[in-house]
């Protein structure tokens, strides 16, 4: 379906007219990259003041195993790394990385399924806030007491039967690489390939040449190319469920809400010999 609630996305002046507001949100830095270096490190070296570092691998995912390599997080260790970070119930959260929100993503579809209500992503992360020429820190802000607690459904999954199910009677797009969806590289997972009858929908293509979200109108042109306009069931997927809370980032601020994620994406589907594996570009 379709929703013109407020974006998901705050821009760097946004940002800073809120942090120098009567109730600053909370920022979390959610830097990340396939395989490394870890965001921990770039974190030390410079961030948003007043920004807690969170840590995807180990705080926004359960540890990898038959369910893929970033199932969702245990909800004990994810409230904890909330409270820590100084995350309240009734408190505004942004949650930036070093742009363009790949990782970010994550943590903001993360804490809406858990049920926090006012979650955005700052657009362009730390490059757009540096290219701004505003100032970045190097200290590390004290533990917070966060009240929020975790309480998952606020948005939806599907498993693997009902991912399958989606490519069918829906649309279930594939946000990887183009190489990756038609099989012709696999640099992380079992096999190669697609999930039968998924889309291809790089993430990529979400952003512009300045590592900024395209406008709504031009997100929701491509989406609707892709049939996913928000009138049939939609999902998600990706490598590991990270990029593919992009893909949703940029749905809805498209305006295309109700999406599910499809957490085990292809890490989960690849690992079973069972589920077939489609290459190729989709027929059509």
């Amino acid at each position: 379906m379709t929703s013109s609630g407020t974006s998901p996305l705050i821009s760097v002046g946004e940002l800073a007219a809120a942090l120098a507001g009567p109730r600053p949100p909370v920022l979390l830095d959610v830097r990340w990259q396939l395989g490394g270096p870890p965001g921990a490190g770039e974190y030390a070296a410079g961030h948003l003041p007043g920004a807690h570092y969170v840590d995807l691998d180990t705080e926004l995912a359960a540890p990898p195993g038959p369910a893929g390599r970033h199932p969702l997080p245990d909800l004990e260790v994810l409230a904890a790394a909330l409270r820590r970070a100084g995350v309240d119930a009734d408190r505004p959260v942004v949650v930036y990385d070093a742009g363009p929100a790949m990782s970010a993503a994550r943590g903001w579809w993360l804490l809406r399924w858990a049920g926090h209500g006012d979650v955005r992503v700052l657009d362009g992360g730390l490059a757009a806030w540096r290219a701004a020429g505003l100032a970045v820190s190097t200290e590390q802000p004290a533990d917070g007491a966060g009240d929020f607690g975790p309480v998952p459904g606020g948005l939806p999954t599907v498993d693997a039967e009902q991912a399958a199910a989606l490519a069918r009677s829906g649309v279930l797009l594939d946000a990887r690489a183009g190489e990756r969806y038609r099989g012709e590289v696999e640099p992380v997972d079992p096999r190669a390939g697609h999930v039968p009858g998924a889309v291809s929908a790089p993430t990529a293509d979400n952003v512009g040449a300045d590592g900024l979200f395209r406008s709504p109108a031009e997100l929701a042109a491509r989406f609707a190319a892709l049939g996913a306009d928000g009138s049939v069931p939609l999902g998600v997927y990706c490598g590991s469920g990270v990029t593919a809370a992009h893909e949703l980032l940029a749905l809805e601020s498209a305006g295309i809400t109700g999406a599910a994620l499809y957490p085990g994406s292809w890490s989960e589907w690849s690992g079973d010999p069972a589920r077939p594996a489609a290459t190729g570009a989709l027929p059509g």
